[in-house]
This record gives structure tokens, C-alpha cells and sequence, in this order.
């Protein structure tokens, strides 16, 4: 594993921080994840990412027949990096850059790639994710949506749940049950569908922290033309598969919410301001203790991170690395959150925008939705099972 960079790549860096520092929008420090699925919201988030894309800042490693650069993961990673300091806006089309596009790539035909990568690039189609279901969540290879052939078409009927920013997707990439009468991880296609099909009914869940970008999603009879089957029918856990190691990969590489080093730089400010018995909390040797840990663990995320980079760049499928980091960061993001409303004591009590909150109130909108990457991206508990079955080689549970 080789940590320097190029004389290329640091100008490459140099570059990509100008561009943003030129071009980042202002953001409001009270901004709230529902306010995303506002309209006019949605409209900024679209036109930011047309300018990163535009910029060739965005899907640099996707071949450049599809839209990328051909260029190899260090510079998109460089890009990532120089994102998260100049805290830039999340990418709308997050999902379809990061596993939708690469998943096509893999597994699409010539037709499938020709009519979705440009539009995921350019932000004009966003996607979401028809996995999870009520009863098929973490066993994902139990779910019961069906689709059954109806000439050119498929015909789906069943439900998902937790599907993000489904309200505002244009397409869904969704598993469903082609042949019940085979074991559960045998019988499934994955279908690109079409958000706007009749039949489709999106109700919001609204969370703890007041939002509302999950999902509950319906399906009665709804259409998807055979045409958007990715991959053979019936084979679809092969492409499941493909996707949630792109996600695992990426977790954390595009979206701000998911980057420890810029929170834990917030948190170690807020322990130098916050006061404990007349005197700095950062002072304090227990506070400081705490925060030593919390940068050790950073530091161990940031290089293995990097050990994936490097096997990814010498052409390997992407490892378990991906798994260890998820598990890693789930932790530490509930840590330092819930640490950060120790040292606020009461001020932590204080919701997102209170004008006597202490960094507008974000700390108690971290603490509440700190729970979500125990989640996301698959949780904790399936992440321990992959890496003690399939890299311990101990036995199922």
C-alpha cells in the first residue's frame, strides 16, 4: 500500500479544492434534511450535481464510453476527500453514481446502459432502492413483492419499506420474487422500475428527528416491461450482491452525513468552548482521553479505507474491508454524538435552529440520527455475520 501521491495527483488536488472553493453553494447552519425533498430543493441539489458533472468531477472511474474519465479510483477519491472539506452539498443522484451506475456496468446490456447512465450522471433521473421489506430486512433473500410475467411485461405486487427519498426518485431498483417454488435465494430478478408506473402508492415515515426522507412503497399491479430485467431472470442474487458491494465500498465516500473526520474537527472545537469546572472541557484529561480514542479510530478507518483503495486499484473485487468500515463507523458516529450531548448537558436538549442552541442545535439532530448507520447500508449485525462466516470461516449462525 503506497500512501504518497503523484506530483500528478497533488496538482490534481490543488485543482479540484479552487473549483470548489469558487463554486460551493452557501448553506444554512439550521438545514434540515426534510427541507431536501422541497421542490426547489430538489431543483438546487439537481443543478449542483450537473455542475460538479459538467466540472469532470463526477464518476471519474466509470468508463468513459458511459460518461466517466477512465481515470483510476485515487482521483475520484481525491475528489471525494476535497468534497467532505469544502463541505459541499451531498449529491441528489448519490445512489445511482455510487452503486446503481456501476451495478449497470457490470450486469447491464448495451441498451439498459445507453438509456440510464447519461441521466444518472446528469442528475435528470434519481433512484432509490426497493430492498427492504417488512419481514425481509436484514434476511433479505426472504422477501415476498412478486412479479409474474404478463406478456412483455412484468406485473408486481407486494411492498417495501425504509426505501429512501422514494418521493422524490424517478427509478427504482427493485428484487422481487420471480419463482416461489425454489430456496429463497434462487427465484429473484432485479427490475428497474419505472417511480411513475400506476399502481405505485409512496406513504412518508416520519422519524425521530422530525424527518421523513424513508418510505413505505406499494405496488398493485404495476407494470415494468421486460426489458428493464437487469441480469437473467431468476438470478437476481447475483446482482443483488454486486450492488451492496458497491454500497460497502462507498459507504461514506460521497455523502458529508457518513465522514467522521469533519464532525470529530467540529467536536474536538466544541469540547475547547464547552466549560467544565471553569475551564475548557478540552482540558479536562478524561475529555481529552476521549477524544485521543475518537481520532485513534478515525486514523484506523482512514487506513483501511485505504487498504481497500489499493486492492480495488490493482484490479481485486472489492473485500470485507468495505464490511469492517461499515461496522467501525456505525460505532463511532453513535459514540461521538452521543459524547458531544454529555458535554452540552442540557444544551444538547436543544432541537435543530433554536436560536440559545449551541451549533444551531446540530448536535442533538446528530444524537437522534446517529442510530441510522446501525442500519444503513445493511446492519451491524449482518456485517458481523459476513465477516465471521465468510472471512473467520466460522460457522452460520
Amino acid at each position: 500500500m503506497d500512501l504518497s501521491h503523484t506530483a500528478e495527483e497533488r496538482a490534481f488536488r490543488r485543482e479540484v479544492r479552487a473549483w470548489l472553493t469558487s463554486h460551493v453553494p452557501r448553506r444554512r447552519r439550521d438545514e434540515r434534511p426534510r427541507e431536501w425533498l422541497g421542490l426547489e430543493r430538489v431543483a438546487q441539489a439537481k443543478a449542483w450535481q450537473r455542475q460538479v458533472y459538467e466540472a469532470g468531477y463526477l464518476a471519474l472511474a466509470w468508463p468513459r464510453e458511459w460518461g466517466g474519465q477512465g481515470a483510476d479510483l485515487m482521483r475520484q477519491t481525491i475528489v471525494n476527500e476535497e468534497m467532505v472539506r469544502a463541505r459541499a452539498p451531498a449529491l441528489i443522484g448519490l445512489m445511482g453514481i455510487q452503486m446503481v451506475g456501476p451495478t449497470l456496468i457490470q450486469h447491464g446490456n448495451e441498451e439498459q446502459r445507453r438509456r440510464f447512465l447519461p441521466k444518472i450522471l446528469g442528475a435528470e433521473e434519481i433512484w432509490c432502492q426497493g430492498y427492504s421489506e417488512p419481514g425481509a430486512g436484514s434476511d433479505l433473500a426472504a422477501l415476498h413483492t412478486r412479479a409474474v410475467e404478463d406478456g412483455d411485461d412484468f406485473i408486481v405486487n407486494g411492498q417495501k419499506v425504509w426505501t429512501s427519498f422514494a418521493q422524490r426518485s424517478d427509478y427504482c431498483i427493485l428484487i422481487v420474487r420471480t419463482d416461489p417454488s425454489v430456496p429463497k435465494h434462487k427465484g429473484l430478478s432485479y427490475l428497474l422500475m419505472d417511480m411513475r408506473s400506476p399502481g405505485i402508492t409512496i406513504r412518508p415515515l416520519v422519524q425521530i428527528t422530525g424527518d421523513a426522507e424513508f418510505n413505505e412503497v406499494f405496488f398493485e399491479d404495476v407494470r415494468v416491461p421486460k426489458a428493464n430485467l437487469l441480469g437473467a431472470k431468476n438470478q437476481g442474487w447475483q446482482v443483488i450482491v454486486t450492488t451492496l458491494m458497491f454500497e460497502r465500498v462507498n459507504f461514506g465516500g460521497g455523502d458529508p452525513m457518513y465522514q467522521i473526520e469533519p464532525w470529530l474537527a467540529r467536536l474536538t472545537a466544541l469540547a475547547k468552548r464547552i466549560q467544565i469546572n471553569g475551564r475548557a472541557a478540552a482540558e479536562d484529561s478524561a475529555v481529552r482521553q476521549q477524544l485521543a480514542q475518537f481520532h485513534t479510530e478515525m486514523q484506523a478507518i482512514t487506513y483501511n479505507g485505504f487498504r481497500q483503495l489499493t486492492q480495488q486499484m490493482r484490479g481485486s473485487q472489492p473485500g470485507p474491508e468495505g464490511s469492517i468500515n461499515k461496522l467501525a463507523i456505525a460505532s463511532l458516529n453513535l459514540r461521538m454524538a452521543h459524547f458531544a450531548t454529555e458535554l452540552l448537558g442540557p444544551y444538547g436538549q436543544m432541537e435543530l435552529g433554536e436560536p440559545h442552541s449551541l451549533d444551531g442545535g446540530e448536535w442533538s439532530q446528530r444524537a437522534l440520527g446517529a442510530r441510522v448507520f446501525t442500519i444503513a447500508g445493511g446492519t451491524v449485525e449482518i456485517q458481523r455475520n459476513i465477516l465471521g462466516e465468510r472471512v473467520l470461516g466460522l460457522p452460520k449462525e
